[in-house]
C-alpha cells in the first residue's frame, strides 16, 4: 500500500536515470523468431519523449510482434532492446509497466457494465481506513478521475454511466488518460482508429496530440497512414517483420508514406491474379515503379 491510499499501483517506476535527451525506448536490429518461423528481423526503433512514432503496416506486417516485444508480453531473439540506454529483457508485462510502457490494446480489456471512474481505477483502487478493514475512497477516486480526463480535455457529464454507453473514441480517450495518471512515460496504442468513423477518429488523434504534449512518448500502430501522418513526427514502415521505411516527418510526404504502405511487390502480385479473371483490364493500375515518389523537402498536411 502506498502513502496516497492506492492498492495496486498501475505503474510504480523504478529508479533509473534517464539518458539525456536520447530515446526512452530504443531497439536496435530487433527481432523474434518463433521456432523456425521469423516474425521480426532487423528492426531498428526509436521512441524519444514528447514525439510521436508511428509504426505502420498491413496485416502480418510484425507490429504485433513489435508491440508483445516493447510490452514485456514475449522478449526478443535478437538484436538488442534499451530503455534509458539500459539494455533489458522484460520477463512480464509487469515489468514493462514498472518502466513506464504501458499498451493500450484494441479491445480495451474494459469491463462494459462497470462505471467510467471504476474501470479508470480497476485493479489499483484508493483506499481509506485502518487495516485490515480497509475500503474504497469512491469519492476520492471519483474526484480523481474526473480531474485526470479533464487535463486530458475529457469532459464527461457522468463518471456513473457504465463505460460501455460511451463511444469507441471515448473508451480509448479514457483508457489513454488512465495510463498518463498511472505513470506511462511511453503508451503503446495498438490501432486505436482501426474500428472508428472518421469523427471518433478525430477524437482520438487529438488525444493522442494531447499525450504527445504532456511529455509522453508514444507508440501508435496503425495500417492508416493519413491517421498516421496528422499526428505523427517519425515514421516505421514495416513489411514481412522487416522495416521498410524509417523516416522523420520532414523526410517524407503522404503521398510517399501511402506508397509505401502499398507497396510495389504486392501490386504486381494482385495484377497477376486479376489477369486471370474474366473483364478486369490489369493495365490500368500503376506499375510497380510507378509507386516510389519523391521525398519531400518540407512537410505536407498540419498535425
Amino acid at each position: 500500500m502506498n502513502s496516497n491510499g492506492t492498492g495496486t499501483h498501475g505503474a510504480v517506476l523504478q529508479d533509473s536515470v534517464p539518458a539525456g535527451d536520447g530515446p526512452i525506448v530504443e531497439l536496435r536490429g530487433a527481432g523474434k523468431s518463433y521456432g523456425n518461423i521469423r516474425a521480426l528481423h532487423g528492426v531498428d526503433l526509436k521512441v524519444h519523449t514528447g514525439r510521436v512514432t508511428c509504426v505502420l503496416g498491413d496485416n502480418g506486417a510484425g507490429k504485433s510482434t513489435l508491440i508483445k516485444i516493447i510490452s514485456g508480453l514475449h522478449q526478443h531473439t535478437e538484436g538488442d532492446f534499451l530503455v534509458d540506454g539500459t539494455p533489458v529483457r522484460f520477463s512480464t508485462p509487469r515489468e514493462a509497466l514498472d518502466r513506464g510502457i504501458a499498451t493500450v490494446y484494441q479491445d480495451l480489456a474494459t469491463v462494459p457494465l462497470m462505471p467510467v471512474w471504476r474501470n479508470f481505477f480497476l485493479g489499483s483502487e484508493m483506499t481509506k481506513g485502518p487495516w485490515p478493514v480497509r475500503r474504497l475512497d469512491i469519492a476520492r477516486m471519483k474526484q480523481t478521475a474526473d480531474q485526470e480526463l479533464r487535463n486530458m480535455g475529457i469532459v464527461l457529464d457522468d463518471l456513473e454511466q457504465p463505460i460501455g454507453t460511451l463511444s469507441g473514441g471515448q473508451r480509448q480517450c479514457v483508457a489513454i488518460a488512465r495510463a498518463v495518471y498511472f505513470g506511462a512515460r511511453v503508451l503503446i496504442l495498438d490501432e486505436p482508429t482501426a474500428a472508428l468513423g472518421v469523427k471518433q477518429s478525430g477524437v482520438v488523434l487529438k488525444y493522442i496530440a494531447a499525450a504527445r504534449d504532456r511529455g509522453l512518448g508514444v507508440i501508435f500502430i496503425t495500417h492508416n497512414p493519413h491517421h498516421a501522418y496528422m499526428v505523427g513526427d517519425h515514421f516505421s514502415v514495416l513489411r514481412l517483420g522487416t522495416l521498410e521505411l524509417s523516416a522523420d516527418r520532414s523526410e517524407v510526404s503522404l503521398e510517399e508514406l501511402t506508397n509505401h504502405m502499398a507497396g510495389g511487390a504486392e501490386l504486381t502480385a494482385l495484377k497477376h491474379e486479376l489477369a486471370q479473371v474474366r473483364g478486369v483490364d490489369v493495365e490500368e493500375l500503376p506499375e510497380e515503379e510507378d509507386l516510389t515518389a519523391p521525398v519531400a523537402t518540407s512537410p505536407e498536411g498540419t498535425t
